[in-house]
């Protein structure tokens, strides 16, 4: 069984930071976010990848056409699919500041179907499942987010789950170790 707790990308000082990496590095720290951490942290190997990749992150979590809350619930959904802790722990409370119930984040993370969701919840949610388990969205399903976000907001949930997948795939394989604050940690 393999030892999953190592954590094969950790942190780097600063100082030990190439040239690039450090530019880099400042452009997060002085973004929104205002820290290194998180998928940023093994990112920070390929510079030029993390601005990338940052850059996108920060439009899609921050100014997303369909909004913060509907922005998070997608962000819990992709989590829940990748069985990622680290993005979990870092929104599900910003979820629920957002408006996103308990019992619905409680439900996602025990792979259950959310109850009482609000109608643009429940689009969101069958289509970021949809496209998560299926690799596809329906044509109902398509078709209702379109009359519901127009053309960018589809574009922009599609992306949220590709983005977010990518970086639960980057610290999956990194095994990077979810804060010491998450808790309850999502189960796997």
């Amino acid at each position: 069984m393999e030892d999953r707790s190592v954590d094969r990308l950790g942190p780097i000082a600063f100082a030990d930071m190439s040239a690039a990496q450090q530019v880099a590095a400042q452009a997060v720290i002085d973004g929104p976010r205002g820290a290194l951490y998180g998928p940023f942290v093994p990112l920070i190997r390929s510079p030029e990848l993390m601005a990338a990749a940052q850059k996108m992150g920060e439009y899609l979590r921050y100014r997303s056409a369909i909004g913060t809350r509907l922005t998070e619930l997608a962000i819990l959904v992709t989590a829940r699919q990748w069985s990622q802790p680290v993005e979990w722990a870092i929104h599900a409370p910003i979820a629920r500041d957002y408006g996103i119930g308990e019992a619905v984040i409680a439900a996602i993370a025990a792979r259950e179907q959310p109850q009482g969701l609000l109608a643009d919840e429940a689009l969101v949610y069958a289509f970021c499942m949809q496209l998560q388990r299926q690799q596809r969205v329906d044509d109902a399903t398509y078709a209702a987010a379109l009359a519901a976000f127009g053309e960018q907001g589809v574009v922009d949930l599609m992306g949220i789950n590709g983005y977010y997948t990518f970086l639960a795939m980057v610290m999956n394989a990194a095994q990077t170790a979810a804060p010491p604050s998450a808790v309850p940690l999502l189960p796997e």
